[in-house]
């Protein structure tokens, strides 16, 4: 186990911090339930993906490459490309805010170090190996849990609270674009790519029978256990805004979130509200920079050194908080981004775990296919949704 712990940093990076906070102080406990169904839709992709990877010993960039006349896949190199890089500006963004409120370090000085810092992360995969890298990963995975967690013990919420929002409702118009930006940029792209890759780096191509058999068996129970952790993570986050921040203003903002923490629930939980956030920016542009260069081996079939990709991926970010961006309205921009990007990894994902050719006789059961594309379809309307809504408000 381990390749879905890292993967699983996608669905805790400060896009989804920003995301929860707003839902919760806005609207309580109303959108736990669009939390739940999110966090069982990215079970079966992420699941899936890791499948694929151990089946077929190739990753999901891979298949694409050798099934993709030239322009097409340069094409859909481009789009994914500009998807990791708005990856990579949510993630910075968020651990420079992090600096920010821990020392008062200036914005552009905290991306700097954001990237300096996930240089070493990336140095320890190249250099330890994979292993190594899961464990520092799920370290950070451990010190977010902690760090968005630990609020609920000073101010915990009541058991029928809590089951009021497992009921799907809205409450207006407005909640309903929300809930469509939390189920809609819930499953991530390059976290697709990535996993397809982790898998098969950790366990190459099993040969089929009682080895592979085994490996997937595990992986099912890797996914559910690091998706499980996120979704705990994501949950909380709302809940924490529910309880201690419903109705104060400015919590539609991290630092004013952050404001409001430290004022509700004292500076030792705002500490490590931030360090959390942090650990999140980190974990979360290694992870990314990870796919990044995935992505660029499987369709344009040259393999750059990470560090490379880091300081390529790390420039957009840097060159808008040098420019005096507000950071909020980057994180809402590389949200929108996303959405684009997300249909065109799904379909990929369907169309080739579908494929008796690709998957050697082990493609996915009708049951799980239909599921599967019932998410594709859902997941995608929502983020076609929610571009079409962000254009139509800006």
């Amino acid at each position: 186990m381990g390749p879905a712990f890292v993967a699983a940093i996608a669905y805790v990076d400060p896009g989804n911090v920003a995301a929860n906070l707003t839902a919760g102080s806005r609207y309580g406990f109303l959108l736990v339930w669009v939390l739940v169904t999110a966090n069982l839709m990215a079970v079966l992709v992420q699941y899936q993906s890791a499948r694929l990877g151990l089946v077929t010993g190739r990753t999901l960039p891979e298949l694409l490459g050798d099934r993709l006349n030239r322009p097409a896949r340069l094409a859909f190199w481009a789009q994914a490309e500009v998807v990791a890089a708005a990856t990579d500006l949510a993630e910075v963004i968020g651990g420079a805010i992090a600096l920010h409120l821990l020392f008062g370090t200036p914005l552009l000085i905290g991306g700097l170090a954001v990237g300096a810092l996930s240089m070493l992360l990336l140095v320890v995969q190249d250099r330890a190996g994979q292993r190594s890298f899961e464990a520092v990963v799920i370290g950070l995975l451990a010190v977010i849990t902690v760090g968005f967690v630990s609020g609920l013990a000073v101010h915990p919420p009541t058991a029928a609270d809590v089951a009021s929002g497992l009921v799907p409702r809205f409450a207006g118009t407005d909640s309903v674009l929300l809930a469509t930006s939390m189920l809609g940029a819930t499953v991530m792209p390059h976290a697709i790519y990535v996993h397809s890759a982790l898998a098969r780096d950790r366990h190459g191509r099993p040969h089929p029978g009682h080895q592979r058999a085994h490996l997937l068996r595990v992986t099912r129970w890797d996914v559910l256990a690091a998706l499980g952790v996120a979704g705990l993570v994501n949950i909380a986050m709302l809940l924490l805004a529910a309880t201690s921040l419903r109705g104060v203003p400015g919590t539609d903002t991290i630092e004013g979130a952050h404001a409001a923490v430290v004022e509700a629930l004292g500076p030792g939980i705002g500490v490590a509200f931030a360090v959390g956030l942090l650990a999140s920016g980190l974990a979360s542009t290694s992870v990314g920079c990870y796919a990044g260069a995935a992505i660029m081996q499987g369709l344009l079939r040259r393999q750059v050194p990470l560090l490379v990709r880091r300081a390529l991926t790390l420039a957009p970010a840097l060159a808008l908080l040098a420019a005096g961006v507000d950071p909020t309205w980057a994180l809402v921009l590389s949200q929108v981004v996303l959405s684009f990007g997300i249909p065109f990894a799904l379909v990929a994902l369907l169309r080739l775990t579908s494929d008796p050719v690709v998957m050697g006789g082990a493609q996915v059961r009708r049951g799980p296919r239909w599921a599967m594309g019932g998410v594709v379809a859902v997941v995608t309307t929502l983020n076609l949704a929610l571009i079409g809504l962000t254009v139509a408000g800006a």
